[in-house]
């Protein structure tokens, strides 16, 4: 199993903004730069994140996108979910009636409660990680805040 870039890109993008410009606006440009991501690909990771409620854009010479809830409600799961959808190891281990029975071992494999245990614990983990627990991790780390230059005044 591996993530795509957009679940990981997402994750990245939604740090970013937490971290660099908490409540207020932050414009795509930024975000690209400081994380290197093409900006179009984040236009189209931000539809997706729109979607789940956890973006709002805000139109305007001050405007750009904002985090929907506070860092601290917002979890890694929450990002994942929106931007990859349901994360299975093995699709033998979806809980929906839909999966079961698709496999010719289903109920009958070894293997299957490894695969349902290890996927249950990813996806505990990343429900436990907030955008906060993150942004503290960077701070701890020594990353640098960038202060966003369209609200600084020189006299």
């Amino acid at each position: 199993m591996k993530l795509s870039t957009k679940g990981r890109y997402g994750v990245r993008a939604l740090f970013d903004m937490a971290y660099h410009s908490g409540a207020l606006p932050t414009q795509i440009k930024d975000i690209s730069r400081r994380q290197d991501i093409s900006p179009r690909y984040l236009e189209q990771i931000f539809q997706d994140l729109k979607k789940a409620g956890l973006l709002k854009s805000k139109r305007g010479p001050q405007g750009g996108y904002v985090l929907s809830r506070k860092p601290e409600e917002i979890r890694v799961s929450d990002i994942i979910l929106a931007t990859e959808g349901e994360l299975f190891l093995v699709s033998c281990t979806k809980e929906t009636d839909d999966c079961h029975g698709k496999c010719d071992f289903d109920g009958q494999c070894v293997t299957q409660s490894i695969w349902s245990e290890a996927n249950r614990r990813l996806n505990e983990y990343f429900a436990s990680l907030t955008l906060k627990d993150l942004c503290e991790k960077a701070k701890d780390m020594g990353m640098e805040k960038e202060l966003d230059h369209r609200f600084m005044y020189f006299i």
